[in-house]
């Protein structure tokens, strides 16, 4: 598989010590992708990053949003108001990255009911009838 893994003289994602190994895993893992793919639509709260990232909670939420604020994907806009309010953006960096995984997403939207049907049939998974309109 060369595809996405040697565009950068040097660099490997399947080398542990490569630093887009790190930042793989933060922008793919469970809610690093819900996470950016609530964002890609614009900037946001993080009570409406909450709402949109269903299941997660608040310290991981925090710590997601901080981890992808380090790796310069998310920004973190603090507003001088009475109640206290943030928002959270893409960056020119964090953009591209989000639109590729909401690619992923869709992806997955369109082969789910093959997957389903293959998970059904093998046993596996956690799907369910009620599962087959989810998402």
């Amino acid at each position: 598989m060369s595809r996405g893994t040697d565009r950068v003289a040097g660099m490997s994602v399947f080398d542990p010590q490569c630093t887009s190994r790190e930042v793989l895993e933060h922008a793919t893992g469970r809610w690093g992708a819900l996470t950016l793919a609530a964002l890609v639509e614009g900037p946001l709260r993080f009570a409406e990053v909450r709402r949109n990232v269903s299941g997660v909670s608040d310290r991981m939420l925090w710590q997601t949003l901080q981890r992808l604020e380090d790796d310069g994907l998310v920004t973190r806009t603090p507003h001088p108001t009475v109640a206290r309010r943030v928002d959270y953006e893409l960056t020119g960096l964090g953009r591209p990255i989000a639109e590729r995984v909401c690619d992923l997403i869709d992806a997955i939207y369109e082969q789910l009911p093959g997957i389903v049907a293959h998970q059904r049939a093998n046993g596996t998974g956690a799907a369910s009838p009620a599962d087959d309109t989810a998402g």
